[in-house]
């Protein structure tokens, strides 16, 4: 018996550890010096600083509360009246069939509902013929669907606990129907109508995927904001963001098995016939407090209803709807320069009047496609990739820039002009490049070894190196290896990459995208394909015991950002004064120098002040010495493939992860 004790507890303790260990992890990295997020160097309240003055992080937090407290409001209201309803059906069939549709929005995959209430919202929007489908109010209602089941489940079980003879007993006395229900019914179920809306904001604050789907331009909420972090990494004021919430949604959880005991314990207590009948008496003289209790609800509703109306539009201030990738612009975080807000001050003193700039942020070329294409939301500004802009471009998805609005377009320079994508500059401005090389480090790899693409394909280094885990870059760098032109069409070609990736999947340690930060930071890898502006991201967070390196293979991939303009623009002016800003002087330099990336802006690469911020080494390598960019970028860059060719290249892709 003593040895089952025993096992039991050490099962129990190892079942704890592994739920509770990553928050742990997270929350002791949340005080850390240092900005690794694998080595402790030194406890430290500087990312909780950091977070006070994150002006774009403070504002997803704060449209994260204001979603979940509205959310949880007003699915309580409904959730309660739609419980009281399905208590009161007698008919055993119809009982079943509303518990059933009642449980579909919790057993139903995240995905598939978060899609359908998309499709939902674009169809209606366009059969009313809205400009956009996806706003606010569409995230709202979404998340009143998901929240409205885990309310009745609280509050039906206190209905069918309750004594069925005291509202009958309230009314014999005189109480309608109405009065009944608030003086002693509602009393009786406050525990689980305070339980299902702790329940439901908790639900609310924590969504990811259906708000991924249903939000629109100009309202991020936190998850997404951390979601499109990943294309750099989480920093650790995201860490010590996390301990917070974990704490408050603790105490929530506290307060709700506070309330659930004492209900038990109440419920425990043997009501007489005669006592109940006095605290009838007695709750139907008494001052409506349950009224009291639903009027204060419903008007904190309303006025956070008229509060978001007011915030969120106003006929004196112009909006402007900017979408670019995550962590790809100076937002004022460690006592940068907040490019966004410095704009919405500048035109304001430009124009005499006010404007608002809805930041939103995307994770990946695709997710931004999928978007625009869907029609479900609407942006005047977007910062896509070069392959992905000549999709747009062939779909009519851009329209055509006024150069005269954008003034410091004459200092971008020319070997970033008639680029394949927009041969004969129409739609784009560009905005940052890159060249990808190979990171690697100098404390665990011999520097003879560092010639090329070779160095991946090295077997001494097995077990310690990191490929890309998306096909185009994975099958590029062994295209570059051989010297396979990485746009061909013949498939006999891709075929010898394949293989030479096969070769290469024994020495592979992992397949990553973001991953790659940590595992570098740490010494976990030695070798990795990657941007050259994320590497020095990476040299700010190393270990002590790491030495990174950067160089470029003779043959790599060159890419272009450019900021371009949607057919679905609402404000085509500003979106190109916002563009010409964005090229000015002090906003172009504080781009470059917070995100890394190089800049084709001449104001940038030949300001002595970025000159020496940056220093000669990263300038060396951020800014190679090329006999012509367009030249290496018309031979190397990736090109929009044919769909019969990208559904090839997903089938060999496949293989390789399988295998």
């Amino acid at each position: 018996m003593n040895k089952m004790k025993t096992s039991s507890k050490i099962y129990t303790a190892l079942i704890f550890i592994f739920l509770f260990a990553p928050i742990a992890i997270l929350i002791v990295f949340s005080f850390n010096e240092a900005k690794s997020l694998s080595v402790f160097s030194g406890f430290s309240f500087k990312w909780y600083q950091e977070l006070i003055s994150d002006s774009e992080t403070l504002n997803s937090l704060r449209n994260t509360l204001v979603l979940a407290l509205s959310a949880s409001i007003i699915s309580t209201i409904m959730g309660t009246f739609a419980a009281v309803g399905i208590n009161k059906i007698r008919s055993k069939w119809y009982r079943a069939a509303m518990d059933t549709v009642t449980n579909i929005p919790m057993m139903n995959p995240d995905i598939i509902t978060g899609i359908s209430l998309m499709f939902m919202f674009v169809f209606v929007g366009r059969l009313f013929g809205a400009s956009t489908s996806l706003s606010f109010w569409t995230l709202l209602i979404s998340h009143v669907t998901f929240c409205l089941p885990y309310v009745i489940l609280q509050v039906l079980p206190k209905l069918q606990q309750m004594d069925k003879s005291l509202p009958e007993a309230a009314m014999d006395l005189g109480c309608t129907p109405m009065r009944a229900f608030l003086k002693v019914e509602l009393p009786e179920i406050m525990p689980g109508i305070v339980t299902g809306m702790i329940m439901a904001f908790t639900m609310s604050l924590d969504d990811f995927v259906i708000s991924y789907f249903t939000t629109g331009n100009g309202f991020q909420t936190l998850p997404i904001a951390i979601y499109n972090m990943t294309k750099k990494t989480v920093t650790p004021k995201m860490y010590a963001l996390a301990t917070i919430i974990f704490f408050v949604i603790l105490t929530l959880l506290l307060l709700t098995n506070l309330t659930d005991n004492e209900d038990s314990r109440n419920l425990r207590k043997v009501r007489k016939s005669r006592r109940a009948e006095k605290t009838v008496r007695a709750n139907a003289s008494d001052k409506p407090k349950g009224r009291r209790v639903l009027y204060i609800t419903c008007s904190a509703l309303v006025v956070g209803v008229i509060a978001l109306i007011i915030g969120i539009n106003s006929n004196n201030t112009l909006v402007l709807n900017v979408y670019n990738w995550g962590e790809y612009i100076s937002d004022g975080s460690e006592g940068s320069f907040d490019t966004i807000k410095e704009f919405e001050e500048w035109y304001e003193d430009t124009y005499n009047r006010k404007v608002r700039v809805n930041y939103s942020t995307f994770a990946s070329n695709e997710d931004m496609y999928a978007k625009l294409s869907s029609g479900a939301v609407s942006y005047d500004v977007v910062i896509p990739s070069d392959y992905m802009i000549a999709r747009m471009k062939n779909e009519d998805m851009l329209l055509p820039i006024n150069y005269d609005n954008i003034p410091n377009y004459q200092y971008i320079s020319d070997d970033f002009k008639g680029l394949y994508y927009d041969e004969n500059n129409e739609y784009t401005v560009p905005y940052t490049y890159g060249i990808i090389g190979i990171i690697y480090d100098a404390n665990v790899v011999d520097e003879a070894d560092v010639t090329g693409w070779e160095l991946m394909w090295n077997e001494k280094y097995a077990n310690n190196i990191l490929q890309f885990n998306n096909s185009r870059d994975a099958f590029g760098t062994a295209m570059y290896k051989l010297g396979i032109d990485v746009n061909t069409t013949d498939k006999a070609q891709w075929e010898l990459a394949l293989n030479e990736l096969m070769e290469q999947r024994p020495l592979v340690k992992s397949y990553v995208m973001d991953e790659i930060y940590n595992m570098m930071e740490a010494g976990e890898a030695a070798i990795s394909a990657y941007y050259a502006g994320d590497y020095f991201t990476m040299l700010d967070a190393q270990a002590d015991n790491v030495d990174l390196q950067f160089f470029y293979p003779d043959r790599t991939n060159y890419f272009v950002d450019a900021m371009c303009i949607p057919s679905c623009c609402q404000n085509k002016e500003l979106a190109e004064i916002f563009i010409n800003y964005m090229l000015s002087e002090e906003a172009a330099i504080a781009n470059a120098e917070y995100i890394y990336y190089s800049s084709p802006n001449s104001l940038v690469y030949e300001n002595e002040t970025y000159i020496e911020d940056m220093g000669e080494e990263a300038l060396e390598i951020l800014y190679p010495e090329m006999e012509s960019f367009s030249e290496l970028y018309n031979e190397y860059a990736y090109r929009t493939l044919s769909d019969d060719m990208l559904d090839y290249l997903n089938t060999l892709w496949e293989n390789i992860k399988v295998s």
